[in-house]
């Protein structure tokens, strides 16, 4: 384990109250996984032998604030310096149903490491940063090989959107993905039906935001998993647009509108999402301009608008990032109160003439020229 992990004195301090009375306390699984291969660590989780009682009694006598979060699982948040870790006894699976899991406590590592999904997740570091490893599950980390721990039907038995989390996690950390896995996920897959759709897009939306997922949704096609949460989805499309994302930052919005039309529902996206997934579509059916997406939706929504049009084999121009932000900061000059002469439908219409004209310009167009053809337009029949 890298030394700075250890080096963390608020943690340090939970390590020892939990090993204060001969207790034992360990790092697990993505803090462990994500040290060990150099990357960002996001949660630190810490696993032990003491029951939750217990680890409450014991942070009471080392004035730490004990939080019962999810306690009938084993639970507690020790808070310490302002900061919450959650630390879980270990624990063994008494009955699943493909999406809960009734647990009893163990003072058992092994058993505690048998439950859990993936070998690389089943990892454990103890208080010197030395790393525990049960189920064989370092080897696989350092070949990047993705591989469940235990018999691949039997854990996505127990959960099916485990498979979902098989190819998430391939898309972040695998570089080779264990047959086996492969083929249970294909076999079991109908048991997604039974899993939340909110469930499946947090899945979906960690998935995308991977660096390169292109491999994982590929696979997910072919195992048919993609098009039984997405029918109709289009891996090539994707594969098309991250070719041409080059340092433009990693977005799941702008990936899921290039890998589907209309997702929204599936995924059971929120309502702010699927306003962008609308807004990137109506700017995709309709073939507008840069101009047009970025003045319309704003900076975000028109970068990925460009990404999603270079895609499509459209040539941008070499300033085209540049233009986006203009086109999102440009402000149409005009108002009808300068157009005293219209009202109603022909106001109406007039407007929509003279902005459509200064967004073609680049917005160039003086409100004069654009007041004179506002006028002219109002006077058409409508």
């Amino acid at each position: 384990m890298p030394a700075q992990i250890m080096e963390d004195a608020a943690l340090v301090h939970v390590l020892d109250t939990l090993h204060a009375q001969g207790d034992h306390a360990y790092l697990v699984g993505g803090v462990v996984r994500n040290a060990l291969l150099g990357q960002p660590v996001d949660d630190i989780d810490i696993a032990t032998d003491a029951v939750p009682e217990r680890v409450i009694a014991l942070a009471g006598a080392a004035n730490l604030r004990a939080v019962p979060t999810g306690i009938d699982h084993g639970t507690v948040t020790l808070v310490h310096e302002g900061r919450g870790f959650e630390v879980t006894t270990f624990r063994r699976d008494v009955e699943t149903d493909g999406r809960h899991a009734v647990v009893s406590f163990t003072d058992d590592i092994a058993q505690d490491a048998a439950r859990r999904d993936f070998t690389m997740n089943a990892l454990y570091a103890d208080r010197t940063g030395q790393v525990l490893d049960p189920v064989g599950g370092l080897p696989d980390l350092q070949a990047r090989r993705l591989r469940f721990v235990g018999d691949p039907a039997q854990r996505i038995r127990e959960d099916y959107l485990r498979i979902l989390r098989f190819f998430r996690f391939f898309a972040r950390y695998g570089q080779k993905a264990d047959p086996d896995a492969v083929a249970a996920c294909a076999a079991q897959k109908d048991g997604l039906s039974g899993i939340a759709r909110e469930r499946i897009g947090a899945e979906m939306r960690k998935l995308l935001a991977a660096d390169d997922p292109a491999p994982s949704v590929a696979l997910m096609a072919r195992t048919g998993v993609l098009d039984l949460l997405l029918p109709g989805a289009d891996p090539v499309a994707l594969d098309a647009l991250l070719a041409q994302e080059g340092n433009a930052p990693p977005a799941w919005p702008r990936r899921l509108a290039a890998l589907h039309r209309d997702p929204a529902a599936a995924l059971r996206l929120s309502k702010s999402e699927a306003r962008t997934q609308s807004a990137l579509r109506t700017a995709l059916d309709q073939d507008w301009s840069l101009d047009q997406a970025a003045y319309r939706f704003g900076a975000v929504i028109g970068l990925d608008h460009a990404l999603l049009m270079a895609a499509r084999g459209q040539d941008l121009p070499p300033d085209w990032r540049d233009r986006v932000v203009q086109a999102a900061q440009a402000r149409f000059p005009i108002k009808a109160a300068d157009l005293p002469d219209l009202q109603g439908p022909a106001l109406g219409q007039a407007l929509k003439t003279a902005e459509a004209a200064w967004i073609a310009s680049g917005f160039a167009l003086p409100a004069p020229a654009l007041i004179d053809m506002a006028n002219l337009a109002g006077k058409e029949p409508v």
